[in-house]
């Protein structure tokens, strides 16, 4: 396709080379975005099915694409980094990992070789834990390196020159080389460290690039990987920019919260792209000198950040942005470069869904992109520029029609205090005029930090194809609208966290979106202690309430290991629900069983270590011990959240009865 024919339609067509995973061949349904006159009931099996791709990257040269994809390994599916050859399809190679650990992510490091961070799973709720570990193999498995990890402290006894590893490392940098060299930061275990090495990923040596006397850094590296800025949480959890000093080769610190963060350097403009976000508000896309000096605005915030950032081909420079807050939709920065026009004709390709570029090839004609929506989990495409054609490769849950799912509605309205709130309504297809479904509640897990977006959502879309609205409110303390908005929810736990939501609820009643006198509350982590706090405290509006790998004893947040472990981690516990003890039991759950007097459901995993299964197990005992009984499905050898397809189905047909029962009509 030529720039001159960008407006003209793309023809689609969609892959069908023999591979062992399954392929979505017919997404017509997908991209017409009609809905069916009759809504099916989508087995539960379908919403639960683990993703069938995920990852997908493209290699530097365009000729491979490799997916995070499961594959049997001992009478199990393991996540395994699996690459196809380009254009046909053709598995060509599997990096098959030690035991049950599971690529974390990984990175194209040259066209034939790739760097993988490995790890575990250990629940739907959080993602995969990292060891540590870096790898290294050619694609088919050949040459391969064990780079970083505890492996080696055993290497360095047996006299090999790998040295001692006493902490975890992250990829931070692939050199524009593509050398087969990956930059990587090693955080110590114990000390207040981080260094960032060069390594060669066939010789498995390793450079010293610099130190930064702070754990868990982030860097921003030039394109040939040399540092230039860092950001840190000092021991009092506030965020502290660094900047590389090339003459006395040292790191410079900069005022605590700095207004201007940087993401990105342009050598040859001498430029700097950063996060900027004056007095704790929403952040917006600026740039500065790399000297420093005045900000400007690129992509102005609104009442959400910045978020989605769309880049051109090489040399690589911003395009396009997306907000945080409601349906995103590009805007552009440009309208005339190639990759901007590109995007807005495959945009028209695919209305009411967002397109985003994943990867170039190097020499720019091949490109990755992805197309998702609320209904639509995940397709991934390949763009041939020289053709002028888009071949669908993958599709992310293969189980899930997009045409079976439910609208997602970005919703706003002000908290009883005036502050606009946004969210979104998940409401039931087909329903008659004027009917008004039952209502569900979701608080989102964190809560600080975390926060709902549009697209696609497993437990809005179940609960929405069995008949209910869903309302999920990002409440003050989420993310997505800056530190002052995250902030305000410090200490609110048990106060207006609880308050914006208990107001969406209200809102939604008000507005006829939904049944008022039929509302249960349910959430996972943060949501699970929302969800029985809320029971307590507002017993006139909710008929039922469901915690899953909820907290409930707060005092038990400081007997968290890694709590324990790390002081900016004890700082930042601290400022979100204080430390006296009787301020902490004031704001739990288990205080106030005897104030619920809904029906509960308690969800739990046993080796829940992010909600240890003693928050559940003191839950149960108290709500006993105050009469009210509660439902129960606990687990064992699952985490924080189920990981198993069969026990999460089986959570959410219990779920499903549960809210039947509760919310029956009267």
């Amino acid at each position: 396709m030529t720039l001159q024919l960008a407006t003209m339609p793309i023809p689609v067509r969609f892959a069908c080379a023999a591979v062992p995973l399954p392929l979505l061949l017919a997404a017509a349904a997908s991209l017409a975005g009609t809905p069916a006159p009759l809504v099916p009931l989508v087995p539960t099996a379908a919403f639960v099915a683990h993703p069938t791709v995920s990852h997908p990257r493209l290699a530097p040269d365009g000729r491979h694409v490799a997916v995070i994809a499961r594959l049997m390994k001992g009478g199990q599916p393991v996540p395994t980094v699996v690459t196809y050859a380009l254009p046909d399809l053709k598995m060509v190679g599997a990096l098959r990992l030690d035991g049950f650990e599971v690529p974390v992510d990984f990175y194209w490091i040259s066209p034939t070789r790739l760097v993988v961070e490995k790890g575990f799973e250990v629940g739907t709720l959080e993602q995969p834990v990292a060891t540590g570990e870096l790898v290294a193999a050619n694609f088919d498995g050949s040459e391969p390196r064990y780079l970083y990890g505890y492996q080696n402290m055993e290497l360095s006894r047996r006299g090999d020159f790998y040295g001692r590893d006493y902490g975890g490392a992250y990829t931070v940098h692939i050199p524009q080389a593509r050398n087969g060299h990956v930059i990587a930061a090693e955080d110590f275990w114990d000390r207040e460290v981080t260094r960032l090495i060069d390594f060669d990923t066939f010789k498995a040596t390793r450079k010293v690039l610099a130190d930064v006397p702070y754990k868990n850094a982030s860097f921003v590296l030039t394109r040939d990987g040399q540092p230039r800025f860092a950001s840190v949480r000092d021991d009092h959890a506030e965020i502290v920019p660094l900047r590389w000093d090339v003459a006395s080769a040292t790191w410079v610190k900069g005022a605590r919260n700095a207004s201007f963060r940087p993401f990105h350097v342009d050598e040859a403009a001498h430029t700097v792209y950063g996060y900027h976000a004056p007095d704790g508000g929403p952040a917006s896309v600026a740039v500065q000198a790399e000297a420093g000096g005045a900000v400007t605005v690129l992509a102005a915030a609104d009442l959400g950040n910045v978020g989605t950032l769309e880049w051109t081909s090489r040399p690589e420079h911003i395009f396009a942005t997306a907000l945080d807050v409601g349906v995103p939709k590009a805007r552009y920065l440009e309208t005339t470069s190639p990759e901007a026009q590109l995007h807005q004709t495959l945009s028209t390709q695919f209305p009411g869904e967002y397109v985003h570029f994943i990867d170039f090839s190097d020499d720019g004609n091949a490109l990755l992109f992805s197309v998702r929506s609320d209904r639509n989990p995940g397709e991934y495409y390949l763009f041939d520029r020289k053709a002028g054609r888009a071949d669908l490769l993958f599709q992310e849950r293969r189980r899930i029609d997009p045409a079976q799912m439910a609208e997602r509605r970005a919703v706003q309205f002000n908290a009883r205090d005036g502050l606009v709130l946004a969210g979104f309504l998940t409401l039931p297809r087909a329903l008659p005029a004027g009917a008004k479904p039952p209502l569900v509640l979701l608080p989102h897990g964190g809560p600080h930090g975390p926060y709902d977006d549009w697209f696609y959502d497993s437990d809005a879309q179940f609960l929405a194809n069995r008949g209910y609205a869903v309302l999920q409110v990002n409440y003050r303390g989420s993310g997505s609208r800056g530190r002052q908005f995250t902030e305000a929810g410090y200490g609110q736990w048990a106060g207006k966290i609880l308050d914006d939501l208990a107001d969406g609820v209200r809102w939604a009643a008000r507005e006829g979106l939904a049944d008022g006198q039929r509302v249960c509350v349910y959430g996972g982590s943060f949501g699970g202690y929302a969800a029985l706090m809320l029971a307590a405290r507002e017993p006139d509006l909710f008929k039922c309430a469901i915690g899953y790998a909820g907290v409930y004893d707060l005092p038990l947040l400081f007997e968290n290991k890694e709590v324990q472990r790390y002081k900016s981690l004890r700082s930042a516990v601290a400022k979100y629900v204080g430390t006296d003890p009787a301020v902490l039991r004031q704001a739990s759950p288990v205080t106030y069983a005897g104030k619920i007097r809904v029906p509960v459901l308690l969800v739990h995993g046993e080796a829940d270590e992010r909600a240890p299964v003693e928050h559940v197990h003191r839950m149960r005992a108290a709500l006993q011990a105050a009469g009210n009984v509660p439902e129960w499905l606990v687990i064992e050898k699952e985490g924080h959240g189920f990981y198993k397809e069969e026990n999460a189905a089986a959570f959410y047909d219990r779920l499903d009865a549960f809210l039947a029962r509760a919310l029956k009509s009267p």
